[in-house]
């Protein structure tokens, strides 16, 4: 086992980057939002249909772009398809980065997310990158993942969505469901059933046109985040052009948990990155606000909660790191096709200790802010609701130990 921090040249001269373009490009953009009394990016006001107010969606769009012309959007996609080639241990510390200074603000949208490029779609035809891939580097279009069904989540297989060969293409049919930018997406990485039976064989991934006849944007699916962006898609004989196949016929498994490992793995710098800024929050809350006539910083209670939320930090950070760090020197990395047999551990526990720990550390920001740390909107409320909210997306805390287990009984430890 080794420990290094991955904090390399490269992530110093990125996140230094990232510090000017959040001063001189998003600030601007956020004041632009201040004004206009439609909300901000974390909370924002949602149209009659409850979607996300297309100012605060046009406002995130424009950080992407402006993002990706500054070099900034995309450092965890690979060289070969033009993005940074960073290490999962060198994106820890950018997203860590990027969270604790961008907030809850605009300056999230600069670093590409659920709706821009991911490990996935890298491996799409060169039709598909010219097309679809390309566009989602320079910010110029966004994307959905859509695995999830109304009745199927963690247990894939099950899925309904069906895709079947019609000549060289592909007619998509079902129903998708919890899937996040849904009523924006340009292209949406589909994943259907193309062999019933054939076990983790049995799923394909199409990259779908939303302007294909038979698609169509279901209704918003209002949850605890309330920020307009998760809904419900539909498709009706969608004809997918056979260059529009990731990878090949048989490979949506892989690739589906290509990009659901992704999601897992961002947690460590997301949840450090918060975190700290939650932990700065309430050092101050702690030395400014009094209570018989003296700081509760005083109070032994208060001090036991902020040392609490430095030992998870900690932890869960230092955790990340490693695990990171590990999954990088594996034979394909952490998103090899097909995954190394340690991956699937390792990837776990990067998810289910930031989940857990991140969830203590927001019920304690908001118990040392008091009142305050319960108003609706408030830094402390949201991320105390984010918490809550990623024990689920990205398979639930139950199913990362199982993985844990289930590695940990094949010997699959080094």
């Amino acid at each position: 086992m080794r420990v290094t921090t991955g904090r390399t040249d490269r992530v110093a001269d990125y996140t230094a980057r990232f510090a000017a373009f959040l001063e001189t490009e998003v600030a601007p953009r956020e004041a632009d939002l201040a004004v206009q009394d439609v909300g901000t990016a974390f909370n924002p006001r949602l149209d009659t249909a409850g979607r996300m107010h297309p100012a605060v969606w046009e406002a995130r769009r424009e950080v992407q772009r402006r993002s990706a012309a500054a070099g900034l959007y995309t450092p965890h996609v690979a060289a070969e398809v033009g993005g940074g080639g960073f290490t999962r241990a060198e994106m820890q510390h950018v997203e860590e980065f990027v969270y604790r200074h961008a907030g809850l603000g605009l300056g999230i949208a600069a670093l590409a997310w659920t709706e821009g490029p991911n490990p996935a779609i890298e491996h799409c035809s060169p039709a598909a990158r010219e097309r679809w891939l390309d566009p989602l580097m320079t910010g110029e279009i966004t994307a959905a993942f859509a695995n999830t069904e109304i009745a199927v989540g963690t247990d894939v297989l099950a899925m309904e969505t069906r895709a079947r060969p019609d000549g060289d293409d592909w007619i998509l049919d079902g129903t998708k469901a919890w899937i996040t930018n849904a009523h924006f997406a340009d292209v949406v990485q589909v994943v259907a059933v193309t062999e019933p039976g054939a076990g983790t064989r049995s799923l394909s991934m199409f990259l779908v046109d939303a302007t294909s006849p038979g698609f169509a944007r279901g209704r918003d699916i209002p949850t605890m985040l309330n920020d307009g962006l998760t809904g419900e898609l539909h498709l009706e004989g969608v004809r997918v052009p056979a260059q529009d196949v990731v990878g090949e016929i048989g490979d949506g498994f892989a690739l589906a948990m290509a990009w659901i490992n992704w999601r897992r793995l961002c947690r460590g710098g997301m949840c450090a990155g918060w975190g700290t800024w939650l932990l700065e929050r309430a050092l101050d809350r702690a030395r400014s606000r009094t209570s018989g006539g003296a700081p509760i910083a005083e109070l032994q209670s208060v001090q036991h909660m902020l040392a609490d939320m430095d030992a998870d930090l900690y932890a869960a950070r230092a955790a990340s790191l490693q695990a990171q760090a590990e999954l990088d020197d594996l034979p394909g990395g952490a998103f090899g096709m097909p995954l190394h047999p340690e991956a699937p551990r390792l990837t776990s526990l990067v998810k289910v200790i930031n989940d857990e720990a991140f969830f203590r550390v927001t019920d304690r920001a908001v118990q040392v802010h008091g009142g305050t740390g319960l108003r609706l909107g408030s830094p402390e409320e949201k991320l105390f609701r984010i918490a809550r909210n990623l024990k689920i997306p990205a398979g639930t805390v139950e199913i990362q130990r199982n993985a844990i287990a289930r590695g940990l009984l094949r010997g699959s430890r080094r």
